[in-house]
């Protein structure tokens, strides 16, 4: 047993519950931390310049998010108080892995990382007037075969930057034919990295996502199965499971709420919501007046632009999709000038409090693991920096929430998105807390970039 009579850690935790999905550990210990990690954990007394009273709290591996859009400061703190450590932006990514990192390094909240992707760098080849997603020849430019090698090659230069995998969105990309999308596959493919896809809805659109994954063999990431899936969520998620079975890499998360959100002038609303009857327009929702729309409001907001919730799921799917032990816990955080989706500062402790201490429905250590360990690993062959996250062990990364198991849950809503949860008491990047007591800390910013090896001699 290590001596800790003699050493001062930068910081203990003393008397808390730990749980770690990784070793199935689920006792009452002492953390000790020292320079941003995690150095001893024991039954003995221990010793430090800061302490940290965790009786009757939980204390588990900092809360990993494989999908948050809008990442910015502001969001960073959003996210922090619902007790997330590590944020990545992996779906939109970027078209410039060095400026997406470089315009974050002078330090942030929570760790952060991003992928090369497919929307972003058509977008860019294309010259599209997008801010936040594509609205004209993003979307709707033919492939050509130059089209199709200069994205291609734009995305190897990316991942020679050390992006952390490969975004794409199809329903966005409405003109990237199949040979298009395969061609993005083979990159992926041939680098062994993850691509991170949001799929056309239904089962169609994830036969298309595993057929060009199973083609090319690239691993392959399904993004919110819960709201591209939606009654189909049984059935898609049976369908992911039977490819695991044959061998392929495949994994998929979901997010706890029945309404989603995007842009209103994206290609994914206007190509689905422009010839609907009338009364479907009202399942979608402008978030600043909560009204919901028809034919007028709905001209109307696609000129003036901005995010949309999208009321088409049932809690009975959500339910289903959060529950199954395939399904990463993600966010899809979603925040624009102010205002956004409950699910960006709401997603980990809604889990917590409604799924695990009210229905019973996932056990504490089930959902820690899906929030932690899961999505490290799902990571870590491509990042493997994502190795010492998402676990409480001696010499992994000072990433850790603390929280009232007894009292956890979000507060968040459509009209008033920003309420922070109760519960989280503490949240510690790096060995430095950036929530205390239920409280932001102001004026630090211990997160660390989530890069992949760098190699430029390719690019």
């Amino acid at each position: 047993m290590q001596n800790t009579a003699n050493t001062i850690y930068d910081r203990v935790i003393l008397g808390g519950r730990v749980m770690d999905p990784e070793s199935k550990l689920d006792a009452v210990r002492n953390i000790g931390l020292l320079d941003g990690r995690i150095t001893v954990i024991t039954t003995e007394p221990v010793r430090g310049r800061g302490t940290i009273d965790a009786r009757d709290l939980v204390v588990a591996p900092g809360f990993i998010d494989l999908h948050s859009h809008g990442t910015t400061p502001e969001t960073y703190r959003l996210q922090s108080l619902d007790g997330v450590t590590t944020t990545l932006e992996l779906e939109l990514g970027t078209s410039d892995v060095d400026a997406w990192y470089g315009e974050r390094s002078s330090g942030q909240r929570i760790n952060y990382g991003v992928s090369i992707g497919h929307i972003k760098v058509r977008m860019s080849v294309t010259q599209d007037p997008g801010t936040f997603m594509p609205v004209g020849d993003g979307a709707y430019r033919a492939s050509t075969p130059a089209l199709v090698s200069e994205i291609a090659q734009r995305i190897e230069i990316g991942l020679s930057e050390g992006a952390v995998d490969i975004g794409a969105g199809f329903p966005y990309t409405p003109a990237a034919t199949r040979d298009e999308l395969l061609a993005v596959f083979r990159v992926a493919a041939a680098t062994k990295t993850p691509i991170h896809v949001h799929i056309t809805p239904g089962g169609a659109g994830l036969k298309e996502a595993l057929s060009l994954a199973s083609e090319t063999n690239a691993p392959l990431h399904v993004v919110h199965l819960n709201s591209s899936a939606l009654s189909e969520t049984p059935v898609m998620l049976e369908m992911i499971s039977d490819t695991r079975a044959h061998g392929h890499d495949v994994t998929t998360e979901a997010y706890p709420y029945a309404a989603g959100m995007t842009e209103i002038q994206s290609a994914t609303i206007q190509d689905i919501y422009r010839s609907v009857p009338e009364e479907r327009l009202a399942e979608l929702e402008w978030p600043l007046t909560g009204e919901r729309l028809n034919r007028e409001s709905f001209e109307l907001y696609t000129k003036i632009g901005g995010p949309i919730v999208v009321h088409t799921n049932t809690e009975q799917m959500v339910a289903a999709a959060i529950t199954n032990p395939l399904t990463i816990i993600a966010s899809d955080a979603y925040w624009q000038n102010g205002t956004g989706h409950p699910r960006t500062t709401g997603t980990f402790s809604k889990v917590l409090g409604r799924y695990v201490r009210e229905a019973h429905s996932l056990s504490l250590m089930e959902a820690i693991r899906k929030m932690t360990l899961m999505p490290a690993q799902r990571l870590e062959a491509r990042v493997p920096g994502m190795g010492q996250k998402g676990r409480l062990r001696v010499g992994a990364d000072a990433d850790i929430t603390i929280f009232d198991a007894a009292r956890v849950l979000d507060r968040s809503t459509y009209r008033e998105p920003s309420l922070s949860p109760v519960g989280i008491e503490h949240v510690i990047v790096n060995g430095v807390s950036v929530v205390a007591n239920g409280r932001a800390v102001e004026g630090v910013a211990p997160g660390k970039a989530v890069r992949a090896p760098i190699d430029r001699r390719g690019a």
